[in-house]
């Protein structure tokens, strides 16, 4: 079996230091807030040539405590993409905002021609989705935020080391967002997050809400005190995760090289065939988090590939106004149709760094073969 994704080939490989990371990090008695994660959070922000940034509990959360610096009221509206992740529309609702939906255009993110539409007085932010390892286009979305003076706040999770027109993804907005969920480009071996910043103020304010709004960075009173400044929550990343994503931090440039050159072998393989390829957008370095393929015909293929003992996945296969959860919070949502259809035919083929290009080859010569019946 091909599968998706799996772990245990990286573990394997980096095993050794892996493990003798994880030992030292017990050893040295901290659990949490020790020196692995101060070390690993300015090796990130030193990576991604912001000024600040913190380490948190899940990618989730990162949006969450960004969120949550606007202070959102009852009927505030935070515009995003309607083809993401749950996580993206769980974190607006939780920090008291409404999602308003834009569709998505052929290459799966925010259409930027519809988003100015969307835009109405009660609209405090925009989440642009930088879905499947590509990042939006920043310079049209950042003069709309301009304009209309709201901020930017960017959901990364699939995108870390993508760039756009040289800047990092999550350096653009007033915050970046990623996740370091197992499966991501900069996986853990659990969960964590991070926010990067370019606001001293704002890096202030995430940093007391990530840890109940206790003050760890301003000079006053109550500095590293048993005391909240402010209303928080307890996210955080704790010192092994923190060891183990430091250490893969540093292999982090060789993954994403990799992963694009996966994706070249896919690229070259299928080109011929009926199946609409991912394509690398002007100015973009596209990292090829997922290789996402769109057929009319893809539950049909995914269940054939399977059978041929290939993993394939769906992401996302329901858009989210479609959700029992939001379609009654999220109402009235027309010209949504882009991404109705495109979540009906797309699917993901297995690509992570320890696939062998034979592996990818023989995935695409089943895929050829099923295609050809159509």
């Amino acid at each position: 079996m091909i599968k998706f994704w799996s772990y245990e080939r990286e573990f394997n490989k980096y095993r050794k230091p892996l493990i003798k990371n994880i030992e030292k990090t017990i050893k040295k008695g901290n659990i949490f807030f020790g020196d692995e994660i101060n070390s690993f959070e300015k090796k990130f922000v030193k990576k991604y040539k912001a000024k600040y940034g913190i380490a948190v509990g899940s990618g989730t959360d990162a949006l969450l405590i960004s969120l949550k610096t606007l202070n959102l009221k009852k009927g505030d509206e935070i515009i995003t993409a309607a083809n993401t992740a749950i996580p993206t529309i769980s974190a607006i609702i939780n920090a008291g905002g409404k999602p308003k939906l834009v569709d998505i255009g052929e290459d799966y993110l925010i259409d930027i021609e519809k988003i100015e539409r969307a835009i109405s007085k009660r609209t405090k932010a925009i989440i642009p989705v930088h879905l499947y390892g590509q990042m939006c286009n920043m310079e049209e979305i950042k003069r709309i935020a301009k304009k209309n003076k709201i901020t930017i706040i960017e959901d990364c999770a699939q995108s870390q080391g993508a760039k756009y027109k040289n800047n990092f993804a999550g350096t653009i907005g007033k915050f970046g967002c990623f996740s370091f969920y197992p499966t991501k480009v900069l996986g853990a071996y659990g969960d964590g997050g991070f926010i990067l910043t370019n606001d001293y103020n704002a890096y202030k304010q995430i940093k007391r809400i990530r840890f109940y709004g206790i003050e760890t960075v301003s000079k006053n009173r109550f500095k590293d005190k048993y005391y909240a400044n402010e209303n928080g929550l307890n996210s955080r990343l704790d010192e092994i995760q923190a060891s183990i994503l430091k250490f893969k931090l540093g292999k982090v440039d060789s993954f994403i090289k990799r992963r694009r050159e996966l994706a070249k072998v896919y690229s070259k393989k299928l080109s011929s065939t009926t199946l609409k390829l991912p394509k690398e957008n002007l100015k973009n370095k596209h990292v090829f988090h997922l290789f996402t393929v769109f057929h009319a015909k893809a539950e049909i293929i995914k269940k054939k590939l399977l059978k041929e003992n290939i993993q394939t996945r769906s992401i996302y296969p329901y858009p989210i106004h479609r959700m029992k959860a939001y379609s009654k919070i999220i109402k009235n949502q027309k010209n949504l149709r882009n991404s109705e259809i495109k979540s009906k035919g797309i699917f993901s083929l297995p690509l992570y760094p320890e696939l062998k290009n034979s592996e990818v080859n023989m995935i695409c010569n089943k895929l050829i073969k099923v295609l050809k019946k159509f």
